[in-house]
């Protein structure tokens, strides 16, 4: 070897020493750094030309697609549940546990037990006074269960705008990535970067919808969700949405009252059975908002009809005429089986027996359609209350069963329909956070290990002064050549 070959052959180990120390470095300043992912230097021996050296070839990020595509669906799946878990989880704490005060079962036994004490004294005004308040507070109690399913769509509704927003900005974010890279890689220039980010905004969409990453040329990705849909191509997809102020119990998205999303204007399927974009924490607030809880206010409005429907009966309170409004009412209306729908938000007291409306409490005792008071020591129509209220009936709506029911038991239904569900979501929501959570440790075990990182360093300084050293030696024999 000439001693020009050994020059420029020490000169290319210098370059690659140096690189590769720099990158060691990056690797171990990075370590904690989410969505980095390590590098190493690749090189090779270079006989170009007859010279003998190393040969940078690139930077290689050392990643497992497959198991990054795994975590990041294993990701996709711990959203979706934890969104429909905490759903239900919130339905379920409206309505209560049966042990719970405040809950729907405490409030119909509260009821109940108001009757049964009235009854054994129906001359005691303050005992026909606290009836009424506990028929009221009945009444509010599933009103207010049914404003929190409503508050809860509502939610979802403006969680669906702000991810929509999030999922636009973060799609334009891997189109520009894209062109960078395929840029980058066209004129030599390290990608590495670029592709961290990409990375890490490609994760934050795997949160919202469950993608699928496919390579390109030039190292270019094109991402599909795994309900089909095509979110990149080339250029990124607008994915449309328009927010309602406020979700009532009135408005769905299959009579149009609420939007749906679109693909590049184009509407799709946001149903949990057949959803383009269903699966992580997007698809879990269609679900909230179209599935859960309009499911729930169909019960509970089941429960208001129930309630309505008992008391406004001829044959518990004679004095009632065809088409009067019983102890429970639509908003002071009689019931109307065609306008179930959102009942349970307006069930009332009927103003009559109200003292916060100026109704009269004896009629508790003597019938809402009585002229007068009547004998204050009959209790045959408070006996007759308490009886309707504990008696068995199928229901006219809701999905109760065939089995006869009483309040109570409708209530206790409901209570055990919710946690049910949520019981079994919660399930689902432990799997898919092991999963997760496994798959997140093998990627990482995958990662920067810095004592490694550290020792390659101490290799590289070795083979940067061994260089440095056969420099120097070359160096000294041009000078003693030189003076020959």
């Amino acid at each position: 070897m000439s001693l020009t070959s050994a020059l420029t052959s020490a000169m290319s180990g210098l370059r690659a020493a140096s690189r590769g120390s720099e990158i060691v470095s990056s690797n171990i300043a990075n370590a904690n750094t989410p969505g980095y992912v390590r590098r190493t230097l690749s090189i090779s021996s270079d006989t170009g030309g007859g010279a003998v050296g190393v040969r940078i070839n690139g930077v290689v990020r050392h990643v497992d697609q497959q198991i990054i595509n795994d975590r990041r669906l294993a990701g996709a799946e711990t959203g979706y549940r934890s969104e429909t878990t905490s759903a239900l989880t919130r339905i379920e704490d409206l309505i209560g546990t049966p042990d719970s005060a405040g809950s729907l079962a405490a409030r119909v036994a509260d009821f109940e037990q108001s009757l049964i004490t009235a009854s054994s004294r129906p001359d005691a005004t303050e005992r026909l006074t606290s009836v009424a308040f506990a028929a009221k507070d009945l009444a509010q109690s599933i009103a207010t269960v049914a404003g929190g399913i409503q508050d809860a769509r509502t939610q979802a509704d403006r969680s669906i705008d702000a991810q929509v927003t999030r999922l636009n900005d973060a799609l334009k974010g891997v189109e520009t990535l894209n062109s960078r890279i395929v840029a980058s890689n066209a004129s030599g220039t390290d990608i590495a970067a670029l592709q961290d980010q990409r990375q890490q905004l490609i994760d934050e969409i795997s949160e919202m919808v469950p993608v699928r990453t496919v390579p390109r040329d030039h190292g270019a990705v094109a991402l599909y969700s795994t309900g089909g849909a095509i979110l990149l191509e080339g250029r990124a997809v607008e994915v449309g949405f328009d927010p309602a102020n406020t979700v009532t119990p009135y408005e769905s998205i299959g009579d149009g009252t609420l939007s749906g999303l679109t693909l590049n204007g184009v509407s799709i399927n946001t149903s949990s059975a057949n959803g383009r974009l269903h699966g992580g924490t997007l698809g879990a607030q269609f679900e909230i908002r179209d599935e859960i809880a309009p499911a729930a206010q169909a019960q509970v409005d089941a429960i208001a009809r129930d309630l309505i429907e008992r008391f406004e009966d001829s044959a518990v309170d004679p004095t009632l005429a065809a088409g009067d409004a019983g102890l429970f009412t639509d908003e002071g209306n009689p019931l109307d089986a065609t306008t179930e729908l959102g009942l349970a938000t307006r069930l009332s007291l009927n103003a009559l027996v109200d003292p916060d409306q100026g109704g009269e409490t004896w009629r508790i005792r003597d019938g809402l359609g009585a002229a007068a008071p009547g004998d204050a020591g009959e209790s045959t129509l408070l006996i007759a209350l308490t009886d309707v209220l504990g008696a068995t009936r199928t229901q006219a709506s809701g999905s109760f069963g065939p089995s006869p029911l009483s309040v109570e038991g409708v209530v206790a239904s409901l209570s055990s329909q919710i946690g049910t569900d949520r019981l079994r979501e919660d399930r689902q929501l432990s799997f898919a956070n092991a999963q997760f959570t496994e798959l997140t440790q093998i990627e990482l075990a995958d990662g920067v290990d810095t004592d490694a990182e550290i020792q390659n360093l101490m290799i590289l300084e070795q083979a940067y002064a061994a260089n440095a050293r056969v420099i120097s030696t070359v160096d000294e024999m041009f000078d003693t050549l030189m003076r020959i």
